[in-house]
Parts: structure tokens; sequence; C-alpha cells
């Protein structure tokens, strides 16, 4: 396989965007994305364009790339549309990776864009659901529901939370479920998911990118609505907008792209989702594929110097940062309050602000972790710059079968001097 390099980037502001075409919102990432790597759309070879729910919302079931892009002026090319729920965005990054791997083209876009917002928050939250075995769905809650219930305090529900209830996404209840049980396992605590929810908030205050930038204290998250015990509104990623996308080139190709500045993918890891058991968490689908890119990119955890991983709920990042290596399993409320994750600590965690920040547009989503991981490693982040960063790991989780993800991506990158 080929080196394969990142020569540019681009993303909107992640938001709420009514009035935008999917189209627009595609066009503005991608024209940041040629100017950045110095280069033209006649250059690009291949395009995988990431979206997860545009036929729920218009009825675009099909050629969803081909409709966003020919306006934009990408025609002729292949044009592959990418569905994977959630890391449908690093899914489409590994198509692109691999089209430049394997020596089939030297220049691939990724790009994914998302319209997930309505005023109908009934029909988001349809979309968002499809990323289960619908046929299970009802089986799957009741056994989410059944984890740890009797930790909850009785004021609370799981369908509801408290004076009267509030409108969610069921996920969140599959998210409350998991870290009930880590609460039980291993005593996590609610105030432990409110630090790495406040951090985020934090972080997401300093990126321009994000779609809340508002600084939250412990006891603001705390406070918040609840939405599935232990997880207030503020610990969950909300529903937005948005475009992100990268441009993959060979090593060949480098000298044709004279102001890109590149950054070398040394793993990109794509893979499914097992039956595994709840209590068998050491066996989560990060686990080994964390390990398979390790390996694949001679590096291990204790290298890596930034890190953004899909944190659809505060627990999402304390559950990723043990899967992955951070830290120990068990350890990853202790982990988060040691201040090790927070932007100046040992190993900088969703410096973006992450989901619960920066926003979860489902198909920008793994592309927006890339973005930001890339502007990192070039010393462009500004006011959230992780000092002296190298190394960076991007995991990006989608849908759910069972107890785990049902797909994810672990992408590892390297700045080149």
């Amino acid at each position: 396989m080929r080196e394969v390099f990142v020569i540019g980037v681009g993303s909107t502001k992640m938001g709420r965007y009514l009035e935008r075409s999917i189209s627009s919102l595609t066009g503005e990432s991608l024209e940041q994305a040629l100017q950045d790597s110095g280069i033209t759309k006649k250059n690009i070879q291949s395009a995988w364009f990431s979206n997860f729910s545009w036929g729920i919302f218009t009825g675009q079931n099909s050629i969803r790339g081909q409709v966003a892009l020919r306006p934009l002026g990408i025609d002729t090319i292949p044009i592959i549309n990418v569905e994977n729920a959630c890391a449908s965005g690093s899914t489409a990054f590994h198509g692109a990776w691999k089209d430049v791997a394997s020596g089939l083209f030297d220049v691939s876009l990724a790009i994914g864009t998302e319209k997930l917002y309505s005023e109908d928050k009934a029909k988001s939250f349809q979309a968002i659901m499809s990323g289960v075995d619908v046929d299970q769905v009802g089986a799957q809650l009741d056994a989410f529901q059944k984890v740890a219930k009797e930790i909850i305090p009785p004021e609370y529900s799981l369908s509801k939370g408290p004076a009267g209830g509030s409108e969610k996404s069921s996920f969140m209840d599959v998210y409350g479920g998991l870290a009930r049980a880590h609460m039980r396992k291993y005593g996590t605590t609610q105030r432990q998911l409110a630090i790495i929810s406040s951090k985020n908030h934090h972080h997401g205050a300093l990126n321009p990118y994000a779609q809340y930038q508002k600084e939250m204290t412990v006891e603001d998250v705390l406070r918040d609505k609840m939405i599935s015990w232990p997880l207030t509104r503020s610990m969950c990623a909300p529903i937005g907008d948005g475009s992100a996308c990268a441009i993959l080139c060979s090593k060949g190709f480098l000298n044709k792209a004279s102001s890109a500045r590149p950054i070398k993918v040394l793993a990109s890891i794509l893979g499914s989702g097992t039956n595994r058991p709840l209590e068998a968490d050491t066996d989560d689908i990060a686990c080994y594929l964390s390990r398979k890119a390790y390996e694949t990119a001679s590096v291990g955890p204790e290298d890596i110097n930034i890190v953004e991983v899909h944190d659809a709920s505060a627990f999402g990042e304390l559950q990723m940062t043990e899967a992955i290596g951070l830290c120990r399993f068990g350890e990853g409320g202790l982990f988060a309050e040691s201040g090790a994750t927070t932007l100046g600590g040992k190993i900088p965690v969703n410096v973006s602000g992450g989901l619960e920040s920066r926003g979860h547009p489902i198909g920008a989503t793994g592309l927006g972790q890339i973005h930001e991981l890339v502007i990192q490693l070039r010393g462009q982040a500004g006011e959230r710059q992780v000092e002296g960063a190298k190394i960076a790991l991007a995991e990006n989780g989608g849908g759910a079968v069972g107890f785990e993800a049902a797909a994810m991506c672990i992408h590892i990158l390297q700045l080149v001097r």
C-alpha cells in the first residue's frame, strides 16, 4: 500500500441551517479544502460523499453525492455514496484513503454533509433512530432499560426527566444505560460525566466552528434538564447541520500541491461490532480496532498527543478513553477528573468541543474530527492549540446493534516535517 497524505481540509461552522441546501453547505467546505490544498477541482480523481438522513427528510434516497457535487463542478469522476450511521464521514475518509493507498487514484475527496435539524423534532429523532436494528428496536431499548435500573434516583425514569419529562432521542437511553452499567461496575459518578461535559464546553467556546460556544461549569451541567439519568442535556450532542471534508493524495502528487501542508495518514481502520455481552467491555469494538490501528501505525497510545473521540454523550468520551488505551478500564472518570484530557493536560481529548459542543451533523462528524486534527497538527488552532502535537487519533463510531457500535473507524495522523 502507498503512503497517503491529507493536503486539504475544510469545514462549515456547525449549526442550524434551515434555509441552506445540502449542496450549498457542501460547496462551502469544499472551497475551503481546495484553497487549503492549493489544487483545483480538476485534480480530484474520485469522491466519497457521506450523508445519513437526506432521504428521510426529502426523499433523496439515492445518488446523493452526484446531486450535491454536480452543481459545484464535480462530475465525470467516480462518486461513491456512503452511509454508515454516525461513522459515515470517517468511512468516506477510509474510502478515499483506500483509493489512494491502493494506487488506483492519486487524489481523492472525502466530504460529508448533513441537514439533521428540523422544526419537527420528531422527524430528526426518527432519522437518528434508524441507526439501530429497526426490527429489534423495542427489544434493544428494553435491554438497556434493565441495565442498572435500580441505581436511578426515584424522581427520574428512563423515558422522562423530572417535572413532566423532556423530548429526546431514544439513543440517549442507550448511552444512559451504558453509563449506569459503568457506574455500577466501576463506581463512576455523575459528577465525573459533568466534568467531561464542562471541559468540552470550555473547548467548544474556543472553537469558531463549534455549534455551541458557551462555557458551562460542572454545576451548570449538573443542573441542566435531565435527559436519561445520569445524562443531562448538556452532556448530550445537539441536533445540527454542517459539512466537512478532506482531500487525500499520494506521495508522488505532493510536489504538485506545493502550497499544501501535508499530514500523513499512519493508519485507517474500519470495522464492525459484535454481539458481545454487556459485561465484556474489554472486548468492545474500539478495543480491537484501536489495537489494530496502533500496530499498523507502529505507535502506542503513549505516543498520541491529541485525540478526537465520538462523544454523542459525555459517557461516550469516558468509554472511549478506556477502550483506546488512554487509561485503564474503570478509570475513565478519574482520568477526566485529574485534568489529563483538558487542553494543557497529559492527553487533550475533544479539543474541538467534541460532539457535545462542536455539534453532531452525522454525515459530517467524522470528517469534522479530521479537520480539527489536521489544523492542530499544523499548529493552526489558535487559542485551543495543543502545543507540540505530532501524532493524533480520531475514533468515530456509528449506530448501535446490541451493546456496542455497529461500525467504527480509527484514524491515526502524523505531522510531516
